[in-house]
């Protein structure tokens, strides 16, 4: 339990999280213009008229947008809702041209309802975290104050493209529950778990760096075993898996010296400062009534059928964490590689096709593609340059990964060579790994009358070294397999040099 030692006791988190995630469609939530959003284009090119509140212009529902939601709900396990609708959230802001948000009331069933995600606790067992609701609205636009020095611009492209806003549960009538975050790994693990599903899903490309995916964090803190929910604050438009976590321990550790001093904790919006890692209060924390929601005249109730949901799920793929449960369970894997070969579908696809139901592989594999394809990302192909998400190597394939795998399990190569090939793969040698081998020279020796005729010359050329192993120097052993490996060049195999001096030296 991830507790934070005070001065008068020591204090326990409650973390709530709304995540914006946008949804991946051709179109805007409510009009025909591009979602193909990014920072690239230039800027007011992918507007329509109904995006900027030209009067007259009435919106339409974007059906697929639905389908998406409908999408991810199933992916969270949650309850779809058959009927819901769009409101008006009141609010006043340059980058949004009508003076409102299309969004979906918070007193009203959104279209997707409760559900929950797995993620890993911080006392090493699988935890719940459950979410109260996950609701389409429109995105705003985006204002810039670098173009001129006393005036700021409003771009207008991100505007009306489709948000999936997320919200995780708090239990306030059963306080005891711990279905909540309640510390910064937690929260992280969260939102990895968010992303990974609505990648898995194809619902959204989820990608902090380009604004894809944001999260505002709410934080609040109480004495250990106290069940109150205290005050809490949000800290708006998180996009740094870091800042994040470091945000949260600010927040907190705030909240407890005021606490502590006598004071108390007002519940305001705040942001966070990247520089020093602090926060501050940027506004007072309006409540649903502040928004003076009311439903759209424009848009008629969404109506979805148990047909439309059904053929949703028939059609869904294998989610991250069936995948990671597959991984640990029939390979053997640790939780750790389970969860880096899971971050995208791509790099999962990837590890499967190099496996191929090869369960004898399946660790080598794995280690080959954690600890050496991941640290040279340059030789990955992008399929999506805005997503930043590696997806298919552009030199080395999965059979060849395989190959150089089962050649190392069958001893005709050793490590070294292994990796000798690697290299020579990554610079763009042609060929298969055994050819690259014969081409090179580079088996490994496993004819034991040639090693043991080597071993014999290394014994018989350091008879001092011989006297003080047998004498109970047995860390010189490595002096002789040393010797050995470079009288053959690094080819004779490890293992049998070893067992024939422990024999001819014993």
């Amino acid at each position: 339990m991830f507790t934070i030692k005070g001065k008068t006791c020591d204090w326990e988190l409650v973390i709530g999280l709304e995540t914006h995630i946008e949804v991946l469609s051709n179109s805007k939530l409510f009009s025909g213009a591009s979602a193909d959003y990014n920072p690239t284009v230039s800027p007011n090119t992918q507007v329509s008229m109904v995006d900027v509140a030209m009067p007259g212009m009435l919106p339409v529902l974007n059906e697929y947008c639905v389908e998406q939601a409908i999408k991810f709900g199933l992916g969270i396990n949650a309850e779809i809702s058959r009927h819901s609708r769009f409101a008006r959230k009141q609010y006043f802001y340059p980058d949004l041209p009508q003076g409102y948000q299309i969004s979906q009331p918070a007193d009203e069933p959104p279209v997707v309802g409760r559900g929950w995600v797995e993620i890993m606790g911080d006392d090493g067992n699988p935890k719940k975290i459950f979410i109260e609701r996950a609701h389409l609205e429109q995105d705003a636009g985006k204002l810039k104050h670098d173009v001129h020095p006393s005036k700021s611009f409003a771009d207008y492209n991100r505007t009306g493209v489709a948000l999936l806003e997320i919200v995780t549960f708090l239990d306030v009538k059963n306080p005891e529950n711990n279905s909540y975050i309640s510390s910064p790994d937690e929260a992280e693990r969260y939102l990895r778990e968010i992303r990974e599903i609505a990648r898995a899903l194809g619902v959204s490309r989820a990608n902090m760096e380009e604004g894809s995916m944001r999260a505002d964090v709410n934080v609040s803190v109480r004495p250990v075993g106290s069940t109150e929910f205290r005050t809490r604050t949000e800290t708006k438009n998180m996009v740094s898996f870091k800042f994040i976590k470091s945000a949260i321990e600010y927040e907190a550790r705030r909240q407890i010296e005021a606490y502590e001093n006598g004071g108390t904790v007002t519940q305001d919006t705040m942001r966070y400062n990247q520089g020093d890692g602090t926060t501050s209060v940027m506004r007072s924390k309006e409540d649903a009534l502040d928004y003076r929601y009311f439903p759209d005249p424009d848009l008629l109730p969404v109506e979805i059928d148990d047909e439309t949901i059904e053929r949703i799920r028939a059609n869904l793929p294998e989610l991250p964490s069936a995948t990671r449960a597959r991984y640990t369970h029939d390979f053997g894997l640790s939780e750790y590689d389970a969860a880096r070969l899971t971050e995208t579908t791509d790099i999962s696809h990837w590890y499967d096709t190099a496996v191929a139901g090869n369960a004898t592989r399946a660790k080598g594999v794995a280690n080959w593609m954690i600890s050496e394809l991941f640290a040279h990302p340059e030789n990955w192909d992008v399929k999506n340059e805005k997503s930043g998400v590696v997806d298919e190597m552009r030199i080395i394939t999965p059979s060849d990964l395989a190959e150089l795998v089962d050649m190392l399990g069958e001893n005709t190569i050793n490590g070294k060579q292994a990796k000798e090939i690697f290299i020579k793969m990554l610079d763009g040698e042609s060929g298969t790994p055994r050819e690259i081998a014969d081409k090179f020279g580079m088996k490994q020796m496993t004819d034991t009358g040639a090693i043991e005729s080597i071993v014999d010359e290394v014994i018989a050329k350091n008879p001092a070294q011989v006297e003080q192993y047998k004498s109970g120097k047995v860390g010189l052993l490595g002096f002789f397999v040393g010797n050995v490996m470079k009288a053959t060049g690094g080819t004779a195999n490890p293992a049998v040099v070893n067992e024939i001096l422990r024999n001819k030296l014993a």
